[in-house]
């Protein structure tokens, strides 16, 4: 139990204010290529495969900065790093929006993923160091919920704000807000409560040897993985079907209009905006991580054969169960918890980001994987625009490999280690 001050306890609440408005950020960028799909394709003259490329490459370099982030806030702390974050991401955002060609917009997508990489494992930082550990799970729940407005935004309000006002417009307006909740970050949030003499708590030192040791210690434990593998198999299949080719699908093989079919995504974010609060809190007040996981990543894993089985449905049954899917889609953001409570105390940045690299590196692997499923089975049609036409048989192909990998994931959950809510590592004799 912490023993905080009411001015202490108002300070996390700030900080953590700041830091999920940062998030939120985070979520927008991460899949804004759905809602304007359509405008990079006219913009860049994009295959599938190509167009794959574009929105994983965010993945690519957020899954390779997972572990870095993590020794960084354990060390260095989350405020050094949130600032930087938010300088880089705005100066990849900017350059992103004035891209005038495939290749810029690669390294503008590349500066934002490294510069909104670092704001989720900060986070869980902050959260791990401010606020009781039983009510870890909540938290980021109550987190994920405010970030995913991100998601949101990047469904249907991004779509509409492209088509009136141009999509290049929106993401130099959305660098200008990185760059300010950058400064926020730097002003206002704090890496730990300060003890009651008014002098903080000593940070670790940036001691390779030991920052070497303890990374060791989190891979080698065995309790680790199935939290990873979990996150990889369900985030992966979310990221690559919600962050790019949800709006594809559903306007070639079901016959929407862009507009409907946005709204199906922002459906989507905002079932998965809930289940991020119901499935936390409910595991724990049950006091239980394993059963809440393995029953909703089955429900999970069961929503794609209603995809893959061609059918088609209402609108109102399509909406149904994208939120559904949206709702168990949640169930990853426990793999977080269960692998903090699997591991030191001290080590809570390393262990949750090498959990959530799993989810990203599948992102990195699946978004351009199913374009290049996709191009390899394409009839040779054409749209009036001249962009490619892909057949329900060609999506297909590509929903195979995400429903696999949310298979994967729902498999995994029963390899998880039941913590019953608190931290249950022990250092050995």
């Amino acid at each position: 139990m912490l023993n905080l001050t009411p001015q202490q306890r108002r300070r996390r609440v700030m900080a953590l204010s700041i830091v999920a408005t940062a998030y939120v950020l985070s979520f927008f960028q991460r899949f804004a290529p759905a809602g304007i799909a359509q405008d990079l394709v006219a913009a860049f003259n994009t295959t599938a495969s190509s167009l794959g490329v574009l929105a994983a490459t965010y993945f690519y370099v957020y899954t390779l900065m997972q572990v870095p982030t993590g020794i960084l806030v354990d060390t260095l702390g989350p405020r050094r790093i949130l600032f930087l974050g938010g300088i880089v991401g705005g100066a990849g955002s900017l350059m992103f929006g004035m891209a005038p060609n495939l290749e810029m917009a690669l390294i503008g997508r590349t500066l934002i993923g490294l510069g909104v990489s670092v704001t989720f494992i900060a986070m869980l930082k902050i959260i791990a160091v401010w606020f009781d550990e039983r009510h870890f799970a909540s938290l980021v729940g109550l987190s994920m919920l405010v970030g995913n407005l991100g998601s949101v935004l990047a469904g249907a309000p991004l779509s509409w704000l492209a088509q009136a006002t141009g999509w290049r417009g929106v993401f130099i307006g959305v660098a200008g807000v990185s760059v300010l909740l950058g400064m926020a970050c730097w002003l206002l949030v704090r890496d730990r409560p300060e003890n009651p003499a008014g002098s903080k708590v000593e940070r670790p030192r940036f001691d390779r040897t030991v920052v070497i040791a303890g990374l060791l210690s989190v891979v080698r434990n065995r309790d680790t993985w199935p939290a990873a593998c979990v996150n990889l198999g369900i985030a992966g299949s979310f990221f690559a079907f919600a962050g790019l080719w949800a709006t594809p699908f559903l306007t070639q093989v079901h016959g929407m209009t862009r507009a409907v079919a946005a709204n199906h995504v922002s459906l989507y974010f905002a079932g998965f905006a809930l289940g991020c609060v119901l499935i936390g809190t409910l595991s724990d007040r049950l006091g239980k991580r394993k059963p809440v996981l393995v029953v909703s990543s089955h429900l999970f894993a069961l929503t794609w054969l209603i995809w893959l089985s061609g059918v088609m449905l209402p609108l109102t049954a399509s909406y149904a169960l994208f939120a559904l899917m949206g709702v168990v889609t949640a169930s990853f953001t426990l793999t977080w918890a269960c692998a903090k409570e699997v591991n030191p105390p001290l080590l809570s940045g390393m262990s949750t980001s090498v959990t959530n690299m799993g989810g990203f590196l599948a992102g990195a692997i699946l978004q351009p994987l199913v374009g290049w499923v996709m191009d390899l089975h394409w009839q040779g049609g054409l749209t009036a625009a001249g962009a490619r036409l892909y057949t329900p048989e060609d999506f297909h192909a590509g929903l195979l490999l995400l429903a696999g990998s949310a298979i994967l994931g729902a498999v995994a959950s029963w390899r998880i280690r039941e913590t019953g809510c608190r931290n249950i590592w022990k250092a050995s004799a």
